[in-house]
């Protein structure tokens, strides 16, 4: 039992360093649908429509709060509720973390942040950002850098594998309600990641981590997919796939792939690198993620330099002016070459290019309840009805170079503030080009006043955003929100 495993002592301290608080926020504005950055990287929160008011309320226990003893417990219970949302009422977050020594096993619905990027200012991971809704899922994980024992202890390792399920089934049946698009029900998840550090900075202050994170989608069942070489439409069919068909990337075959095999199940994965040099007072960092979506990807067919997310961010000496600055630029416009063939008798050669990147032909997309999973740079499938692909789950906008900045300081000790903006060209999919290509600039200036002490724990927040260019056309929307948390 969890009680004599961790003793009394520790059992009684389960209701100690809880934290709970709640929030009510209000978002509006002007134009066909809301500021790209009121919408996304907020978990799933965010909505594309203009108009939303949502109230939210937590309680939590961070298991670094048991950080002195070889046992830690914590938990979370997070409900939002509103309109104007994707749902009146969500389940955003509820969780138990049990740990041993350096070990985690999560279960339930926790939010996560993208691996190795600054959390506020960056666009967000590639394969595993922080755009979508959490995933229910039994999560095994190091969840923070374990020092290898070694005499210089220059070494250090996380990672993590985990099982869950997708919760979107009622959404996709909605969003695809009078339409022939495909759509999948009760599907799985499953990811990996595995990352080193190397280097000391207590010893020596550059610090190198490199990492490999891996993610598919699995099992559930396809609704509208379709043959590729009888012309077939099947309304239902059960796709298929095992846990270890998801653990083992190449293994199994889709449902519908006739004479070409499939990988069973939508795999992605990201090769990560990230260089630091940590002085007393300042740090600068740069980093590099690769994506891959298939073997040919992951293999390094046809290299590597062409599609990747760069970043720079450079933390500075203390003032009241600027602490962060956050500089990236994700190109995906390559997908490794624009000729997709299977070998056949007569042509026996295999051309492994135009990836298609998030999108697939049995899942729709790498997406959760219409956000996608990765980076939002690359448009969820939300944004499909505002671009005349209604119903559609595919990735109708993958093929972009984007610029991206963002700063962040604070003035004193009780108000903070920070600056996006983000400008991307976009020419759509191979399999669905534009004539001519699209632009869009996103704004958002945001700040944070924490009252003072008589009204310790409450915060105001207001914010203004703007979309320019022809990729989402015009909008600007405001946000303001009123916190508290004890």
């Amino acid at each position: 039992m969890l009680a004599s495993g961790i003793g009394r002592s520790q059992t009684e301290r389960l209701w100690h360093d809880v934290g709970y608080g709640g929030s009510i926020t209000a978002t509006m504005g002007s134009g066909d649908n809301a500021p790209f950055w009121l919408t996304n990287n907020r978990q799933g929160l965010g909505n594309v429509d203009q108009g939303s008011i949502m109230v939210r309320a937590y309680v939590e226990r961070d298991a670094k709060a048991d950080s002195l003893r070889h046992w830690k417990v914590g938990y979370g219970l997070d409900l939002a509720a509103g309109c104007g949302l994707q749902s009146h009422f969500t389940l955003q977050q509820a969780y138990i973390d049990a740990g041993w020594k350096m070990l985690r096993l999560s279960v339930g619905q926790k939010e996560r942040w993208s691996e190795l990027k600054h959390r506020e200012l960056t666009t967000g991971g590639l394969t595993l950002g922080h755009n979508a809704r959490p995933l229910p899922q039994v999560r095994v994980e190091v969840p923070d850098f374990w020092t290898v024992p070694t005499p210089r202890g220059l070494f250090a390792l996380k990672g993590h594998v985990a099982y869950g399920w997708y919760t979107d089934n009622v959404w996709q049946r909605h969003h695809n309600a009078g339409t022939d698009n495909i759509y999948t029900s009760g599907s799985w998840h499953h990811s990996k990641s595995l990352f080193i550090r190397i280097g000391n900075e207590k010893r020596f202050p550059l610090v190198l981590t490199a990492g490999l994170e891996m993610a598919c989608q699995f099992g559930g069942e396809g609704y509208n997919l379709r043959s590729y070489t009888g012309g077939t439409t099947y309304p239902k069919v059960d796709i298929g796939g095992s846990m270890l068909d998801a653990f083992i990337p190449g293994l199994g075959g889709d449902v519908n792939d006739d004479q070409f095999t499939n990988a069973v199940g939508n795999h992605i994965g990201s090769y990560h690198l990230r260089l630091d040099w940590k002085a007393r007072t300042w740090s600068i960092g740069a980093y590099w993620e690769h994506m891959y979506e298939d073997e040919s990807g992951m293999f390094l067919q046809y290299g590597l330099w062409k599609d990747m997310l760069l970043g720079l961010e450079v933390n500075l000496p203390r003032n009241p002016f600027v602490s962060t600055i956050v500089y990236e630029h994700n190109g995906t416009m390559d997908q490794q070459g624009p000729i997709y063939h299977d070998a056949t008798p007569e042509n026996p050669l295999q051309i492994s290019t135009m990836d298609a990147y998030y999108d697939n032909h049995v899942y729709g997309s790498w997406q959760h309840g219409g956000f996608v999973m990765g980076n939002p740079t690359i448009l969820s499938p939300l944004y499909n009805g505002y671009l005349g692909y209604q119903g559609s789950l595919q990735m109708n906008h993958n093929r972009t170079s984007m610029h991206h900045v963002g700063l962040k300081g604070n003035p004193t000790a009780d108000l903070s503030w920070r600056f996006l903006f983000t400008h991307e060209k976009n020419l759509g999919s191979y399999h669905r080009p534009v004539k001519d290509p699209l632009y869009g600039r996103f704004y958002l200036l945001e700040a944070t006043y924490r009252l003072p002490r008589k009204v310790r724990g409450l915060s105001l927040t207001a914010a203004y955003a703007r979309n320019g260019g022809t990729l989402l056309g015009r909008s600007n929307g405001g946000m303001l929100s009123m916190a508290y948390r004890y």
